[in-house]
């Protein structure tokens, strides 16, 4: 694979790996307050994302895998239940296993539990694994329009015992004002530019990459002006991604023998176990800035997940591969 071929596959990683670095060493445009005027175009670029995400979600392609419901309904229990109630039990355990642990790093967990799956990298990996692609895109859909109201949802219920999400009517309407409402008048107008939205998917996604990496970037403004990084040590990452990399083994082996279990055949065991692992970045950080606001803390919050997305890919496209060299006979 040459340079130019790599650096567009990992663009986004590296996106947003610049993004952390340069609140490093440049925060005050980004802090509250400053010339870029995160408070705004952050909410700005929330709308932004999931109204392109209803422009170019094909509707049309998801019908044919809409039928296959005994499979729909284990990956939405695994996305919405079992993997919230494995949060809560983390977060429980976390004190015992990792005392002096930050507290926001333990709500980042379970933040993580409660987010829908990915779109687009779910229905890819399906597809290269050679499993049921049309079920994965219907159920990644599914996934995403159930979690932009459940999750908040979630959050809100596992996390109230802490004091640290505020009244929930609130930002209830901020979320269904923010992500709802921009979703579905994308979707109304797809049927008016599907042709030009469909030829040009690579430009949108860039844009919804674009609008997470200054999220993330604003976000990391406001906690290297608020001087949270000076109270973390290295072995705070080394010990958080540990811990993530226990889940994402621990929830793997879960789905595999849960759906081996079950009897599902192939194809709908490789769809069942790409979307009911994999955790969405793209939605989860403009959900995150919704749920807990402009909190100095909320890069610890964002951590868990943006060390699991990387992870996912990279193992998940591993196994994706050796899959589908598997049902050729490679």
């Amino acid at each position: 694979m040459n340079i130019v071929a790599w650096l567009r596959q990992n663009g986004f990683i590296l996106g947003l790996l610049l993004a952390v670095g340069l609140a490093f060493l440049l925060p005050g445009p980004g802090a509250p307050g400053g010339g870029l005027h995160p408070e705004l175009l952050n909410n700005f670029g929330v709308a932004v994302i999931l109204f392109l995400q209803g422009l170019s979600l094909a509707f049309e392609k998801i019908r044919s895998g809409a039928g296959n419901w005994r499979l729909h309904a284990i990956i939405q229990a695994f996305t919405f239940v079992i993997f919230p109630l494995v949060g809560l039990g983390l977060d429980y355990a976390l004190p015992w296993l990792w005392p002096g642990g930050p507290a926001s790093i333990r709500q980042g967990f379970l933040f993580l539990c409660v987010l829908p799956s990915t779109i687009s990298a779910s229905v890819v990996l399906t597809a290269v694994a050679r499993g049921n692609t049309a079920a994965a895109l219907f159920n990644a859909a599914l996934s995403n329009l159930i979690g932009v109201v459940l999750t908040p949802l979630l959050v809100h219920l596992l996390m109230h015992r802490t004091g640290q999400t505020g009244p929930l009517g609130p930002l209830m309407l901020k979320i269904m004002t923010l992500t709802l409402l921009p979703f579905f008048v994308g979707m109304a107008l797809r049927p008016l530019v599907k042709a030009r939205v469909d030829a040009r998917q690579r430009w949108v996604a860039r844009i919804s990459n674009f609008i997470v990496c200054f999220i993330v970037y604003s976000a990391f403004c406001v906690s290297v002006a608020e001087h949270v990084w000076q109270t973390q040590g290295p072995s705070v990452t080394l010990i958080l991604l540990l811990f993530v990399l226990l889940l994402f083994t621990f929830m793997s082996l879960l789905i595999h023998f849960t759906c081996r279990s079950l009897r599902l055949n192939r194809e709908d065991l490789i769809t069942a176990y790409f979307c009911s692992v994999k955790k969405t970045l793209a939605l989860g950080v403009p959900l995150a800035v919704l749920i807990f606001g402009h909190r100095s803390d909320l890069p610890l919050i964002l951590l868990p997940l943006m060390f699991y997305h990387p992870l996912q890919i990279f193992i998940n496209g591993l196994l994706a591969a050796r899959w589908g060299r598997e049902q050729v006979g490679l």
